[in-house]
């Protein structure tokens, strides 16, 4: 027996792109230094007329062809995508929300020297987040900046100058990394090293649980929900105090060799310490595709499809090893992936974000569900702000069952009708 097909979007796909559509400026490849010294790259697409840019910049995904570039542009707007110093998947990306702020300042201070007069910020998906805790630190005066990353290494942005932008578009916006992974592992891991250990009274792919293979319907208990989702945060809490084990066990390491007289210690010893202060620990999160409402429609109804955000079949993609598990150092984890310690949290940033405010959420999100924009848009604090609903996947793709409604094209007029108004094109 094969396993069965359950990816949502071919593998090697670029379902964030603008394909073979044509951006109407030219496009410029810029590299960008950081304060620290870090590298980045981005793409300013631009005829040089233009007052207003849209910036976009994802933690890890290289949105460099947005799908919303060839519009914007036709708009009449720049459009400036940047990638973080370390983008790609988890196992290889450095994604260290605290760092990327002083990529986007870098970025922020490359556009003004450019004589943009507007800055809008597209905060698509994990951007939202990131922009805005980038805009909540810029709008702090110093002293009163973060000095350290989540996990307590050093790193003092009130010596970063950080320009501050002048409207923001939450297109498509999650809560969070860390926030809404926690809303999608699953809780019935009883060994975090094994995946396939399993505590049958708190999996949801348990048809005792009501669980049901598609196409038949599945429907949870209300009980079963309650108790799935306290796991969930216990497991979480589980895999936080995994991270700051190895984080601590290295730092002990690195204190024990700056300590006096190591010079004079064995050999054995001192590599063992060097060793251990050296070692790249790389963490393995398992069956993180367990989100209820992914196979039950009746929690927070919408538009959406079948499954996850990418598996149309999440009771196999949860145990499957690219799909369903996250390969992560601990200090990302704690930055990103921690729903307690992640600082990149929307909702506890989004009390700086005063400018002009756009809203725009997809109808048919596997990823959102519609009170997560209701929130976003309730908690906003800005006197100018809208809110819009486009029929639409996370990316912007119409849906099966309404296929003349929505998509892209509808999104992106949407976003250019809100900043005409505001923000002027050239």
């Amino acid at each position: 027996m094969s396993v069965p097909y359950f990816r949502r979007y071919a593998k090697g796909s670029d379902f964030i792109s603008f394909g073979d559509d044509t951006p109407a400026a030219k496009r410029e490849d810029v590299v960008l230094t950081a304060f620290d010294g870090a590298k980045s790259k981005a793409a300013l697409y631009s005829n040089g007329n233009e007052k207003t840019v849209i910036c976009l910049m994802h933690p890890r995904a290289d949105m460099t062809r947005h799908y919303s570039v060839p519009g914007f542009t036709r708009a009449g707007y720049a459009f400036f995508s940047q990638l973080g110093r370390s983008p790609g998947p988890d196992a290889v990306a450095q994604t260290i929300h605290e760092w990327l702020l002083t990529d986007i300042a870098a970025g922020m201070a490359f556009l003004r020297s450019r004589g943009f007069e507007k800055l809008v910020l597209l905060g698509n998906s994990g951007a939202a987040t990131l922009f805005s805790l980038y805009h909540k630190q810029a709008t702090t005066p110093p002293p009163g900046r973060l000095t350290d990353t989540a996990a307590g290494d050093p790193y003092d942005l009130n010596k970063v100058d950080m320009p501050v932008a002048d409207g923001f578009v939450f297109l498509g916006a999650h809560l969070g990394p860390g926030v809404t992974l926690q809303t999608e592992m699953d809780p019935s891991v009883v060994d975090e090293n094994d995946p396939a250990s399993c505590d049958p009274f708190l999996d949801m792919f348990d048809e005792r649980n009501g669980f049901r293979e598609p196409p038949a319907e599945t429907t949870y208990a209300e009980d079963f929900l309650a108790r799935f989702r306290a796991a969930q945060v216990v497991r979480e809490g589980r895999i936080d105090a995994i991270a700051w084990k190895m984080v601590e066990d290295q730092r002990d390491a690195e204190q024990a060799l700056a300590a006096d007289g190591v010079d004079h210690l064995p050999y054995g010893e001192r590599a063992t310490l060097y060793r251990r202060a050296s070692v790249t620990h790389l963490m393995h999160v398992h069956r993180l595709q367990s989100d209820p409402k992914a196979v039950d429609f009746s929690i927070t109804p919408s538009d959406r499809s079948y499954g996850t955000l990418m598996s149309i079949r999440p009771d196999l993609s949860n145990y499957d090893m690219e799909m369903g598990t996250k390969v992560v150092e601990p200090r990302v984890w704690l930055s990103s992936w921690s729903a307690r310690y992640s600082r990149a949290n929307l909702l506890r940033q989004i009390d700086a974000v005063t400018m002009p405010s756009l809203v725009l959420s997809y109808s048919g999100d596997n990823a959102l569900s519609p009170d997560v924009a209701e929130k976003i848009f309730a908690q906003s604090p800005a006197q100018d702000k809208e809110m819009t609903i486009v029929v639409g996947d996370h990316f912007g793709y119409r849906v099966p069952h309404k296929p003349d409604e929505g998509g892209r094209d509808v999104a992106i007029k949407a976003m250019v009708d809100w900043l005409k108004p505001r923000f002027p094109a050239v």
